[in-house]
């Protein structure tokens, strides 16, 4: 499968996160829009990791090029699962509090 299929999926799937991020109000649905943005850099790792070890692979049996970014993408997948546990304490804090999850209502969190 060639690499432009996974740039246009991983390019329209980041921009639906950003449009999620920009227009929702709701703190849940933001953070699932962050999530979606996230794996869509992941996936973009990813391909770009498979063609530029299909390349060094083709010159050199023993290559481990283009591993790197699997590292980068376990990390992101660490990094994000960390922003959910404490995004979702907020928000659960913030229902508490307010009896809602609309982020237009976090000013009232500034008393």
């Amino acid at each position: 499968m060639p690499i432009q299929y996974y740039i246009i999926l991983a390019a329209c799937l980041f921009c639906i996160g950003v449009a999620g991020v920009l227009t929702r109000r709701n703190a849940i649905i933001v953070f699932m829009c962050i999530e979606l943005m996230l794996n869509a850099v992941n996936l973009m790792l990813v391909a770009f990791s498979k063609m530029h070890y299909a390349a060094a692979f083709a010159t050199d049996n023993a290559s481990t090029a283009g591993t790197d970014a699997q590292l980068f993408v376990f990390f992101i997948m660490v990094v994000a699962a960390a922003e959910v546990s404490v995004g979702l304490a907020i928000i659960v804090m913030m229902y508490r509090n307010i009896h809602s999850v609309d982020i237009n209502f976090l000013n009232r969190l500034k008393n």
